[in-house]
């Protein structure tokens, strides 16, 4: 990211900033709207339960975003014991990836159907690149963050798709190195494997599935 900066592309990297703001605070909104609804009222009363971004954003994680292009949104928290629900957890983790989702197909058919309905600000280059960016960033959220690695929400969601015993073996495991098997994916993506442009490449093959506006 701060390579855009060096570069002189100030316009790009504003655009790729809000991008990514707007898409982390409506994932972590979705995480404690659905708590809400399961009955723990801990992230409302913790003053997370909005979409303003200054309640979400962790300076740091948004620093090394900056510096290094992986950061991380302050997580919302929550107390299982308040959950009304069976399976709760499963859902209050899955709601963040599904805002990220719900986001990407909002905003994408409504940049196509502006263009469609021959709008001329949705031709422009600006508009257009921060439409595409918004939709790539919200797809790749969505798709990192189910993960079943460390803290990331695939790992409340996987043991839930798993028989008792190999679900036990996956939260003990996980427990212990997830954490750093979260690490070494992210160092060896700064390394040069492509970790997450195959993250993209597969947000890529979605947008079929989330088009319904004839573009």
């Amino acid at each position: 990211m701060i390579y855009l900066v060096l570069q002189g592309q100030y316009l790009l990297f504003g655009l790729v900033i809000t991008a990514l703001v707007l898409s982390l605070s409506c994932h972590e909104f979705g995480h404690a709207w659905v708590a809400k609804l399961c009955g723990d009222d801990t992230a409302e009363r913790a003053g997370r339960l909005t979409l303003n971004p200054v309640r979400h954003i962790d300076p740091m994680g948004l620093a090394m975003v900056v510096l290094i292009g992986f950061g991380y949104a302050r997580p919302v928290p929550t107390d299982p014991r308040n959950f009304r629900f069976r399976r709760a957890d499963l859902w209050v983790a899955a709601a963040g990836p599904a805002m990220n989702l719900v986001l990407a197909a909002v905003a994408w058919n409504f940049f196509l159907s502006m263009r469609l309905a021959g709008n001329d600000f949705f031709y422009q280059a600006g508009p257009q690149t921060f439409f595409v960016l918004l939709v790539q960033v919200n797809l790749l959220l969505m798709l990192f963050n189910l993960l079943p690695l460390g803290p990331l929400d695939g790992h409340y969601i996987l043991p839930h798709l798993l028989p008792e015993r190999a679900a036990q073996a996956y939260r003990y495991y996980n427990a212990r190195f997830g954490v750093w098997a979260l690490l070494a994916l992210i160092v060896v993506s700064l390394l040069g494997v492509p970790v997450f442009q195959q993250l993209m490449a597969i947000g890529a093959s979605l947008l079929p599935l989330i088009t319904f506006v004839g573009g």
